[in-house]
């Protein structure tokens, strides 16, 4: 799994023209599941979202969670992040995980950040074509691959 974690102080999600999801204050997350992925990932990035503090102190330290300064999240699937740039100029998507698996594991990252942040969790929809926009506050991005996660 991949994710892109903007720190934003608002963020939405159109779809046809309609928002599907719009939040204030807290995370835009882009999330790429590939076929290798498992529900062990899913649970290991749900807890490094949930507790990354990257949100501003009293002293203007980041030092708080997102549950800390009971924010939202907009959480927004993008296949093209399991893109594979080496060869040619066409991007390849082959490691991208298939709607039926990509489906159960984004529907449980959901269920999962709404556990663990104790917050509504925005979405936009799976395999549509949705317009984002957003205000990166910071900016402060983030990205981080399970496949890349140490493993004990």
């Amino acid at each position: 799994m991949r994710a892109v974690i903007q720190r934003v102080s608002e963020a939405s999600c159109k779809v046809e023209g309609k928002i599907t999801g719009a939040i204030e204050n807290g995370f835009l997350i882009l999330l790429g599941i590939s076929e290798e992925d498992t529900e062990e990932d899913l649970k290991w990035l749900a807890a490094k979202i949930a507790n990354m503090r990257v949100f501003g102190d009293e002293n203007g330290l980041m030092n708080k969670s997102i549950s800390d300064i009971n924010g939202n999240i907009l959480l927004v699937s993008q296949f093209t992040l399991l893109a594979q740039t080496k060869k040619g100029n066409r991007p390849s998507f082959i490691k991208a995980a298939r709607p039926d698996k990509a489906i159960p594991l984004y529907e449980k990252m959901v269920a999962e950040l709404t556990i663990l942040t104790q917050t509504t969790i925005e979405t936009g929809i799976f395999g549509a074509d949705m317009k984002i926009s957003l205000v990166n506050d910071g900016p402060v991005t983030i990205i981080m691959d399970t496949a890349d996660r140490e493993r004990h």
